[in-house]
């Protein structure tokens, strides 16, 4: 069982037996608490959906990387290139290939992000620095 999934069902018991105590600064517990005030929900009620948030965008993060680590080199040219808007014919010019082999490792490399299009790897890897592969 990974760690995330241990922390989940920590965080998240079947039983709420068990306890979770963060020591937050003043600044962020000021926040939590602006938060639970205009949700009108209890601050533990608003610290553990944002903590289950941060947990499953971590969690998402590191998919990511895993998956991005499993593609050639050359898949990897191509989702940087995507990412920084590049078309599948400005890509295929700028590394010397046809538009058709680009195509064929969007699909490969979308079916690695388990993702359906360009615009949705973009979004993906929106938080990632692309700006060295030009």
């Amino acid at each position: 069982m990974n760690l995330i999934v241990k922390l989940w069902r920590w965080i998240n018991p079947s039983e709420r037996t068990q306890l979770l105590v963060l020591a937050l600064d003043p600044i962020d517990a000021d926040y939590l608490a602006r938060i639970a005030i205009s949700t009108r929900r209890p601050r533990q009620q608003v610290a553990q959906e944002l903590l289950k948030t941060a947990l499953v965008d971590r969690q998402v993060s590191e998919a990511h990387l895993e998956n991005w680590r499993e593609l050639t080199p050359r898949q990897q040219q191509v989702a940087a290139l995507a990412c920084l808007n590049f078309t599948n014919r400005q890509i295929a010019a700028r590394l010397g290939l046809s538009p058709q082999t680009i195509k064929a490792h969007m699909r490969n490399l979308l079916s690695r992000f388990n993702l359906h299009s360009k615009a949705e790897l973009r979004q993906a890897l929106a938080d990632w620095d692309f700006s060295a592969w030009v």
